[in-house]
């Protein structure tokens, strides 16, 4: 049984249509500028196939092959798809340079040379397809084992494309012919394969940053913006685990703004989450970029530091200063903006909830101290029950000399 090239080629054509509309449709739904670019793609595309089986009897193979240049900027279009879709810029000089050069080659070229123009097309396509291959390559935010079809895809695309020119060269058949029939078939073939294999590639890199934004999400508080207590334990495990690699000790902070309800209780509300957001900005430009930061609670925030614990103090403090200097005004009145902050540093591989009960024992020493100031744990944390019972302790602690202060103020 022999297939009818015109209906492959048809097939072809509505299928990419097809695909074409259904990126469009998806791009318009999810506000994703990326599947903009590759439905236009598409329609460009099967736009281009269906002008070359269709005009060729009518105006002749020459204006035919130089109207196939919208299929090489079909192709520009593909590569760019990708790079809009990692926050990149279209490339359009790269755009239209293929179809340049198709054209240079359709012009200049004698019509006997018909198998180096297809040689010279056939390269052009597996250009673009490796720059798409490798742009998708260069996303090293996802782990690429599980993104291996982003790259083989395109390349495999590029590989069909170049094969039977490169058989022809090392093999000559004297059956050119038959051959070449053959191999147009087979792209064809290829070519439905390749249109439905990348919109299967598309959709699976949207779906897998939909689920990173949704997970980013759910690990950041709304208010602040840093993390919430959930993204702040894992962001931290992960960092106590590469810093016990290398055995670095780590350090961990925990703040807590000073008479925040009176705040609140004065300004009102708002005011109070102003204020929150204003320490949340104060504590991310106090701290290195490789430090970790988020909100844990109403009012405390807490870091962890892969430094010691002598490096973590003076952190803690230009934090302190920086809040204690920044000014903030409500209703033309000042605002008494002071934090109490604990301070505890670990050896390599210390458990996180031991790190955060020695630091919380240490900001309750603090406040019990005057509040406005630092306290580093003088001994390491020995265990997470330990820890928790001094924490407790320093509670109990706090709650009875503010119970001591209000029967003051009665009497």
């Amino acid at each position: 049984m022999s297939l009818d090239i015109s209906t492959l080629f048809l097939v072809a054509t509505l299928i990419c249509a097809l695909l074409g509309v259904m990126l469009h449709y998806f791009g318009r739904q999810e506000k994703i500028l990326a599947l903009n670019w590759w439905g236009n793609a598409y329609l460009l595309g099967a736009i281009t196939v269906a002008l070359w089986t269709i005009l060729t009897p009518v105006f002749g193979e020459v204006i035919t092959l130089a109207m196939a240049s919208l299929g090489f900027i079909a192709c520009g279009m593909m590569w760019n798809a990708a790079r809009v879709f990692h926050g990149l810029k279209p490339n359009w000089p790269g755009l239209f340079l293929g179809a340049l050069a198709w054209l240079a080659a359709v012009t200049s070229l004698p019509p006997e040379q018909d198998a180096l123009r297809m040689t010279i097309g056939a390269a052009i396509v597996a250009a673009y397809a490796g720059l798409t291959a490798s742009q998708l390559a260069a996303e090293r935010r996802k782990a690429m084992h599980r993104r291996w079809p982003t790259v083989v895809v395109p390349l495999l695309h590029g590989a069909v494309l170049m094969l039977p020119i490169v058989l022809a060269d090392l093999w000559p058949s004297p059956h050119s012919g038959f051959a070449g029939n053959v191999w147009v078939v087979l792209f064809a073939v290829e070519l439905v394969l390749y249109a439905i294999g990348t919109v299967f590639v598309i959709f699976m890199l949207v779906s897998e940053r939909s689920v990173s934004l949704h997970k980013t999400a759910a690990s950041l508080d709304p208010l602040t913006g840093m993390l919430n207590r959930r993204g702040f334990s894992e962001a931290c495990a992960r960092m106590i685990e590469r810093e016990a690699i290398a055995g670095r000790p780590v350090s961990a902070l925990i703040f807590d703004i000073d008479h925040f309800k009176s705040i609140n209780d004065r300004f009102g509300h708002p005011a109070g989450d102003e204020v929150l957001k204003l320490f949340a900005a104060i504590v991310t430009n106090s701290l290195r970029i490789s430090d970790l930061s988020g909100r844990i609670g109403g009012e405390e925030f807490a870091a962890l530091l892969p430094c010691p614990i002598d490096e973590a103090v003076t952190a803690a403090d230009r934090v302190r200063e920086a809040f204690q200097n920044c000014g903030i005004e409500v209703d033309d009145a000042p605002v008494a903006t002071t934090v109490s902050i604990g301070v505890a540093g670990g050896p390599a591989g210390v458990e996180l909830e031991v790190l955060l009960a020695a630091a919380d024992t240490a900001l309750y020493q603090a406040k019990r101290g005057g509040r406005n100031r630092v306290v580093a744990t003088v001994e390491q944390p020995v265990s997470l029950e330990e820890s928790r019972r001094k924490a407790a302790q320093a509670r109990e602690h706090q709650v009875v000399a503010r119970g001591g202060e209000v029967g003051q103020a009665v009497a």
